[in-house]
């Protein structure tokens, strides 16, 4: 926390059982799964947020998210697979979960997870 903003640190796609969800989109994960795995990683997020606020009726809005997409070379659909979190993140909150984004291409993520996202939230 930074006076009334909680910075979330990066949360790499995992599954239910807390395994990593691995591989490079547009290579070994289609973009639709990778969305998926964006939505995992936006989960993550938020279970963080509850645990370091106590409730997350306590957000009064998402300033910003920066998604990391492990991309194989060519890739250009970044921005759909960060709509994941971001279509998540406005589900949770409606219109004060709109937000700033930035989707990024790299050429690996730890662990090797197809996706990573970190965010700021304004709380109360």
């Amino acid at each position: 926390m930074c006076g009334n903003l909680l910075f979330l640190s990066g949360h790499g796609s995992r599954g239910p059982d807390g395994s990593p969800l691995v591989g490079q989109v547009g290579g070994t994960v289609t973009v639709e799964q990778a969305y998926g795995h964006a939505r995992a990683a936006g989960l993550r997020l938020l279970a963080s947020a509850r645990h370091r606020l106590g409730s997350l009726g306590r957000v009064r809005r998402v300033v910003k998210v920066t998604g990391y997409v492990n991309a194989a070379p060519g890739f250009r659909a970044h921005s759909q697979v960060v709509n994941g979190c971001s279509d998540l993140l406005v589900e949770v909150f409606g219109p004060v979960g709109r937000h700033a984004r930035a989707a990024v291409g790299v050429d690996s993520l730890p662990d090797e997870v197809a996706v990573e996202i970190e965010a700021v939230l304004e709380v109360q």
